[in-house]
């Protein structure tokens, strides 16, 4: 069975380990290389949208949002991708040029989440976000 990290990590009766947390954030990154080594930008990484199994096998999920880019594509991406509290600045300022390092970003923010069980920036407009960053 398979449960979204956001649910696990806000749980009252979870509470992982450095080496659970090392172990899920190196599968998040070696799946975010895969994807980014073939032009894929997931662009909405959050608890909610990785999936963990019984066993500890992490699966990225929802690729929704998620586009390819390729070095001859020149065309402008939107700034609108990410969930509010894992968007990172360069989107909230409006960026439409921008490379798979918005993905990592939110790695960071997801990494964090796993050891204070909550979200760390939680901004309920997009300048209430920058304040909160900066």
């Amino acid at each position: 069975m398979e449960h979204d990290l956001a649910g696990l990590s806000s749980s009252p009766d979870i509470k992982f380990t450095e080496e659970q947390v090392k172990c899920y954030m190196q599968q998040l990154l070696s799946g975010l290389q895969h994807c980014h080594s073939h032009g894929i930008i997931h662009r909405d990484i959050k608890g909610a949208n990785l999936l963990v199994s019984n066993e500890g096998v992490l699966k990225i999920a929802d690729f929704g949002l998620a586009n390819f880019k390729h070095p001859e594509n020149k065309l402008p991406l939107t700034s609108r991708v990410v969930t509010l509290w894992y968007r990172p600045p360069e989107l909230l300022l409006g960026s439409t040029d921008y490379e798979a390092s918005v993905d990592l970003w939110s790695v960071g923010c997801v990494f964090a989440e796993l050891f204070v069980k909550k979200p760390i920036l939680q901004g309920r407009t997009e300048v209430e976000q920058l304040h909160k960053i900066f």
